[in-house]
């Protein structure tokens, strides 16, 4: 499938380089972390037309998530197996240094024609820094030294002799060479706080916001694009989403109250307990997950939130309403990834670029 122009809304999905899946429930899911199974849905997913892929960052046990392969490693390897997509490999300021994230991203990116990018994860797991022995920052000091870590990453890709003088990295004449390609790997983050939203429109290329309706989305877009402006920066927006796309609107539906009444209690109030914490340690109580309900954060990032659940009719023209409130990128999770992105690819993106299509030559009509 050809991949859509610059204005049409890309998509992505979830890498599920860790076990359990995107759902914290006993339901089955046919998806599981191995090398095998991500390679080939790398290959289904660049065949339906989907633009990225989004490795995960684990350490520690938790939450379902058992088992977790490394994001760099492991994208490196979807990138192998794959041609066009783009794989965004997820990193954490405390574990990786700014150098060593520099250095790999520069070589991957060299090796793979520029496919690889960078999400980089503030932190939202206190267990997991305090089992591998970093320290723990408070809120807003994470975002603070991740955007000292995306500064030091673009200088050390685009200057020679980089000196920096930050609070948390410091570097005296680093040359990087070789340097990676252009256009340099892009840089994506998370977060729904306000110091997230402040750190994206001064340094990444793409926020990352969890799942919620268009209303609530076109808020932060207005906030972000606003401050980005402002900044002389610009930043484009990627919503999380969980999709069930079914032939009826009654089984999507179903499926997702499976989902929900065969959740894991003790697993998904574990995690409540520990991403609220996090969301509302901000100072204003806005981070991600700050008022995410049980069932929301059945799916780890308020999936279910984004309403992709329906016919493919349905799912495309709400697609459509999440780029209307400035949504660039839906990021997608599933419950059987091989299938669903395949059948996700076949019947729903093309009804997205029927929509889009129709809106621009209505637009050009008006003119």
């Amino acid at each position: 499938m050809a991949h859509a122009g610059t204005d049409a809304v890309k998509f992505a999905y979830w890498v599920p380089n860790v076990s359990g899946g995107l759902v914290i429930s006993n339901i089955e899911q046919r998806t599981n972390h191995s090398a095998e199974y991500n390679r080939k849905l790398a290959q289904i997913a660049e065949k339906a037309g989907f633009d990225y892929a989004l490795s995960q960052i684990r350490f520690t046990a938790g939450y379902g998530a058992d088992e977790q392969h490394e994001s760099v490693a492991f994208s490196h390897d979807l990138l192998a197996a794959t041609t066009t997509l783009k794989v965004i490999a997820a990193i954490l300021p405390g574990p990786w240094n700014p150098a060593l994230a520099a250095k790999q991203l520069a070589t991957i990116s060299y090796l793979t024609n520029g496919r690889v990018a960078v999400n980089l994860v503030s932190g939202w797991f206190r267990g997991e820094f305090h089992a591998i022995g970093e320290h723990w920052l408070d809120h807003d000091e994470r975002y603070r030294r991740s955007e000292e870590f995306i500064r030091a990453l673009r200088g050390i890709w685009t200057e020679d002799s980089f000196t920096f003088r930050g609070d948390f990295y410091r570097f005296n004449e680093y040359s990087l060479k070789p340097k990676p390609p252009q256009p340099l790997p892009e840089i994506f983050q998370g977060g729904s706080s306000r110091a997230a939203r402040d750190m994206a429109s001064r340094v990444s290329d793409w926020y990352f916001t969890n799942g919620n309706t268009p209303v609530e989305i076109a808020k932060q877009v207005d906030d972000i694009r606003g401050k980005a402006k402002a900044n002389n920066h610009s930043v484009k927006v990627g919503v999380n989403a969980f999709a069930i796309v079914r032939e009826t609107e009654e089984e999507a539906k179903a499926v997702l109250v499976e989902i929900i009444t065969k959740a894991n209690p003790e697993a998904v109030n574990a995690f409540g307990h520990e991403v609220k914490n996090a969301g509302k340690s901000s100072p204003e109580g806005e981070g991600n997950w700050a008022k995410s309900s049980f069932d929301d954060l059945v799916q780890y990032n308020d999936g279910f939130r984004s309403n992709l659940i329906g016919t493919p009719k349905q799912v495309a023209g709400r697609i459509v309403d999440l780029k209307r409130a400035g949504a660039d990128l839906i990021l997608l999770g599933f419950l059987h990834f091989q299938e669903e992105v395949e059948y996700f690819g076949k019947h729903v993106i093309p009804l997205v670029r029927e929509l889009e299509n129709a809106e621009q030559a209505a637009s050009l009509a008006a003119e």
